[in-house]
């Protein structure tokens, strides 16, 4: 694919995948994301990869650096620069939270896709392990 052109909104909203990739480009990463009520993404640091996420249903507690937690809901975007501890918590005990993250440079395969946290989890441990 040589670039994405689509309804990213929709597709974010249809996506019940705990993540997977939309597109990867040399520069970039689309992803969209699932995170179920109470779940979260674990606390991580990309040390030359910029995170952009942006809340398209649901409510997140951003935790920056272990200590700082900005509430986001519906709407808001969230910017992480490299080398910052960052876990996103589904706040909500009954919504989906619903999002798409933009990393710069990608940070998965293309075309990954896992169904739930515990697949990611496997994946990245395997991948570790290489």
């Amino acid at each position: 694919m040589t670039a994405f052109v689509g309804p990213i909104e929709s597709l974010t909203l249809k996506n019940a995948c705990f993540r997977k990739v939309l597109f990867t480009g040399a520069h970039s990463q689309l992803v969209v994301m699932c995170l179920q009520p109470g779940e979260e993404t674990g606390n991580e640091m990309h040390p030359e990869v910029d995170q952009f996420f942006r809340v398209e249903q649901g409510e997140a507690g951003f935790v920056l650096e272990g200590k700082e937690q900005r509430l986001v809901r519906d709407g808001d975007a969230v910017l992480i620069p490299s080398g910052t501890y960052h876990n996103v918590l589904n706040t909500s005990k009954t919504t989906a939270l619903k999002m798409y993250t933009i990393y710069s440079p990608p940070n998965h395969p293309d075309g990954t896709v896992h169904k739930t946290k515990a697949d990611a989890e496997t994946a990245e441990a395997a991948a570790h392990h290489r």
